[in-house]
């Protein structure tokens, strides 16, 4: 039986949590979940029909609060600047393997064809939350880009400064990259994206575990690896904690 880490936290009680914690810190550990995790990618790909759907809601089943999770308040003067002028002034940058780098501000970006999807956001702590989600679709901003023929993974890097002071970043690969679910949202539940949510960008990647789904993005990144990526293995917390890469439910 593989095992891996959303097997071991989606259970939710406070018990299990503290032991993941734990086991964090053991070298066997993380060897273990390191050498499930190809398998289960393999498995859940060849398994999913690529394009399936996550399960949308009504409105009326929404939650009634979508709690916000890791960073609620990005530091440092650059965010607080863009957040006192309503991010009038933020763009996204999309850049590396596309045939034409494009610098997108937030009042382009939200008058793009957008998306609206009301779903169940599944966090590696234990808990969910039923919110809609309005934003672009990725495959939108790539195509305008143009990936190159090398390109194999897309890049989210995030302007949230970590506890140990590493910019926050996330990737996921071309097939949930251009999933119809797949948006860069600026708003919940019809109102502009709030900060511990987000603001004003984030990613919904509606597929897989919360962690992946990067928030106060301000750069998108396509590469063909992601070996010289910060930690290399493809997100914040896949770096620093042995978390999968590879997030899927």
């Amino acid at each position: 039986m593989m095992l891996s880490r959303r097997h071991l936290l989606l259970g939710g009680s406070a018990l299990a949590l503290t032991g993941c914690d734990r086991l964090n810190s053991s070298p066997t550990f993380r060897k273990l979940l390191a050498s499930a995790e190809g398998g289960n990618f393999k498995i859940q790909r060849a398994l999913t029909d690529r394009m399936a759907l996550a399960k949308e809601f009504r409105t009326d089943q929404r939650s009634p609060v979508f709690r916000a999770n890791g960073t609620r308040q990005p530091k440092g003067d650059a965010y607080a600047a863009h957040q006192a002028a309503d991010f009038a002034d933020w763009t996204v940058r999309i850049d590396g393997l596309v045939a034409r780098p494009q610098s997108l501000s937030l009042k382009q970006i939200t008058k793009m064809p957008s998306r609206t999807q009301t779903t169940r956001h599944d966090c590696v702590e234990g808990w969910s939350a039923i919110g809609t989600w309005t934003g672009v679709p990725l495959r939108m901003l790539l195509d305008l880009a143009g990936l190159k023929p090398e390109a194999r993974y897309i890049v989210f890097h995030c302007a949230d400064v970590m506890s140990n002071g590493k910019r926050y970043y996330e990737s996921i690969d071309l097939v949930d990259a251009f999933h119809p679910q797949t948006i860069l949202a600026w708003a919940l539940n019809d109102q502009p994206l709030p900060i511990g949510n987000g603001a004003p960008l984030r990613l919904r990647v509606e597929r897989q575990l919360g962690y992946k789904h990067a928030k106060y993005v301000e750069r998108i990144e396509a590469v063909s690896d992601l070996s010289a990526i910060a930690g290399g293995k493809g997100g914040f917390w896949e770096d620093d904690y042995g978390y999968e890469w590879y997030a899927g439910i």
